[in-house]
């Protein structure tokens, strides 16, 4: 069960044109596990329902429905984060390889992310967190060919180059400080 002490965003659904080709393609490059499916009694479409962790029975809900003419997809992104720099490297392959177009990297400086577009056009962001903090949003080009140090090393100048530097653990107190709800670590 997931701990929380306030409304906290947990999970997301995302109706599909061609559910079979979205479910291979969200199992197979993030390696979700589907923990149900099924046509639902009052929500008439069918549904699969995956996730990556055994605390949450799912975290990505894919159904059926989406109108195959639908020609403009209105997720914003849908984000996973990853343990690894060489996670965003693998991931990106196997993405392409079913299918996802226009990937690219991008530097946040308190992340580094790979963006891309799924088999049905959602935006799809996989990164991983930095222990900096700089205001958003903030982009620089990535070069994943790079090695994980040279990469960790350019992220963290450009960082300290930033009037808005400062440490994730100094973020995360004013973070707390302002959200007196938010759980103390």
């Amino acid at each position: 069960m997931v701990h929380v002490t306030r409304p906290t965003p947990a999970h997301f659904g995302i109706f599909c044109t061609d559910l079979p080709k979205m479910v291979a393609f969200y199992t197979e490059v993030f390696d979700l596990t589907i923990t149900d499916r099924g046509v639902g009694r009052t929500f008439k479409n069918e549904l699969v329902f995956t996730s990556a962790s055994p605390d949450q029975h799912h975290q990505l809900v894919l159904a059926s429905g989406r109108p195959a003419e639908a020609t403009f997809s209105t997720v914003m992104q849908i984000s996973f984060v990853v343990p690894q720099l060489q996670s965003l490297r693998d991931i990106w392959q196997k993405a392409e390889a079913r299918g996802a177009t226009q990937i690219r990297g991008l530097n946040h400086g308190n992340a580094i992310s790979i963006y891309m577009l799924d088999p049905e056009g959602n935006t799809v962001e996989v990164y991983i967190d930095m222990p900096f903090h700089v205001s958003q949003p903030h982009g620089d080009p990535l070069d994943l060919s790079k090695s994980d140090e040279e990469i960790l090393r350019e992220t963290e100048a450009v960082c300290r180059s930033d009037p808005s530097f400062k440490l994730l653990e100094d973020w995360q107190a004013e973070f707390r400080a302002r959200s007196p709800s938010a759980p103390a670590k």
